[in-house]
């Protein structure tokens, strides 16, 4: 434990300051200034001796939680990476991205605002990679056996990493330009700048994970192809099938999906060409979704200067504090205020879109909206409640139906849930031998933590399946989505 008296004496959550809103919207760097290592260690010092530590079971990693806040209490870094690391193969991910279900799990969040877990987390593993602490684990031995992962986002990359480090050798596929999934190209420098996943495929390559981009499995190569050329195969390609929003003026110009407006930003940060950007610049935008996607949307349409910004989501506004029917330590829905919330727009909530308006040229301008209504369980539109949004710009962020299925159903066989999800056993594996799904296209979409506890879980049973016993860690199994204290 740490501090034995450390959560009476610090009863306030304390995080690091975020830069100015006027400041930030000026660039594409992270949002939040550099901590205070006084401050970190106050909090980490809050951690109690509860006994039962309930944030345990609220992380899908099972990381080590009190012991890490301990060691950073008592100042010892690097111990507190190796314990960190211990469960968590990308820690710098999930302490900027995760929503941090192990902070709703905190036993002290019964009485008093949680440990700052999340910031803890993300400065222990900075302060590993600025130490020289991070260094290629490399196996022992190789078996002999070869891999093949694709799919390079959290997943895909947790997977391939225990599996190198297993000795086998690894190919990890991806059919974007560069490695990392939607860490790369869906997550906004401002939220995780890409430095940090090239500092951790640094440490892969000098492992031995070998990276194929630019290769785009089930055109490139046939999934049937690549079976044989294996001997077990990772699906880790994500849910990417958006949610569409099939209402008259769909096809107008100017109506696109949060992941093609994303995705050409984050090129044209990273340097890139992108003829014909979709861009906010001078533009009324509304933001159809009020999820995480959404809220990357927002910051990004306020750095690209846009006129304004409107956030419509279809259900009622969450509650501000825990609401009685998600108690303790359950994952509760609450109000959230992200950076991007923070600089500017609109959040409108019961809102239910009805119709894209368009001008003469066939470019959206406006959006005719309703009040939403609650009917034998639907949420349908109001009646008489009608009124226009100006939109020069619209981006769809209502969610992923699943993964991209023709060519795993074509060339693989592969069958899929009532969910869309490619449907496997409790060891991961699909209906064709060897080969194995991890993440959100095997669970459907969620967070980041869950994909890397899924990779690492399913990098355990590969290696039994190659070699009859595993020494790799199997932290969840594709069922506990129902068991644990996350929503599914």
């Amino acid at each position: 434990m740490a501090d034995p008296k450390g959560f009476l004496k610090v009863t306030e959550r304390e995080l690091p300051p975020r830069r100015p809103v006027p400041v930030r919207i000026l660039d594409w760097k992270e949002v939040y200034e550099p901590g205070d290592s006084a401050v970190l260690r106050r909090q980490a010092g809050r951690c109690m001796d509860c006994g039962i530590p309930f944030c345990h079971k609220g992380c899908p990693l099972g990381n080590l939680i009190p012991e890490w806040n301990d060691l950073t209490w008592r100042g010892e870094g690097r111990a507190a990476s190796e314990r960190l690391h211990a469960t968590n193969n990308f820690p710098e991910f999930t302490g900027r991205l995760c929503p941090a279900p192990c902070e709703s799990a905190c036993v002290l969040g019964i009485n008093q605002p949680a440990v700052t877990i999340k910031q803890v987390e993300v400065s222990i593993a900075d302060e590993a990679f600025a130490s020289g602490w991070i260094e290629p684990e490399p196996p022992g031995r190789l078996t002999g056996k070869t891999v093949a992962v694709v799919g390079s986002g959290p997943a895909g990359l947790a997977a391939a990493q225990q599996l190198t480090r297993a000795g086998h050798t690894v190919a990890v596929f991806e059919r974007d330009d560069r490695i990392g999934g939607l860490l790369r190209y869906g997550i906004p420098d401002f939220k995780m700048e890409k430095r940090h996943i090239e500092a951790r495929l640094r440490q892969m390559r000098d492992e031995g994970t070998r990276f194929r981009a630019g290769v785009e499995i089930g055109k490139d190569i046939s999934w049937s192809d690549l079976r044989a050329r294996y001997d077990a195969v990772v699906i880790a390609t994500g849910a990417t099938v958006p949610r569409d929003l099939p209402i008259p003026g769909r096809d107008y110009a100017g109506v696109h999906f949060a992941m093609e407006y994303l995705v050409e930003s984050n090129r044209a940060v990273a340097g890139d060409s992108v003829p014909n950007q979709i861009t906010a610049e001078g533009k009324h935008v509304v933001v159809i979704g009020g999820g995480d996607t959404g809220a990357d949307c927002i910051g990004t349409a306020h750095r690209q200067g846009a006129l304004s910004v409107t956030n419509l989501a279809i259900g009622r506004r969450p509650p501000g504090e825990r609401p009685e029917h998600q108690p303790w330590p359950m994952t509760p829905t609450i109000f959230e205020v992200q950076s991007a919330h923070e600089e500017g727009g609109q959040r409108e909530y019961l809102a239910s879109t009805v119709e894209f308006l368009a001008n003469d040229a066939g470019e959206v301008r406006a959006l005719r909206v309703a009040e939403t209504d609650f009917v034998d369980g639907r949420r349908v539109p109001k009646a008489g409640t009608e009124r226009e949004i100006p939109a020069d710009l619209v981006l769809i962020a209502m969610g992923f139906t699943g993964p991209e299925r023709d060519a795993l159903e074509d060339q693989l066989g592969l069958s899929f849930t009532d969910r869309g999800n490619v449907e496997r056993d409790d060891v991961y594996q699909t209906s064709t031998p060897g080969v194995f799904v991890a993440g959100d296209a095997g669970r459907g979409q969620s967070l980041i933590v869950w994909a890397i506890a899924e990779g690492r879980a399913a990098a355990a049973r590969v290696d039994e399946y190659l070699m009859g016993e595993t020494a790799l860690p199997a932290p969840v199994r594709p069922r506990d989505v129902a068991i644990g204290l996350q929503p599914a």
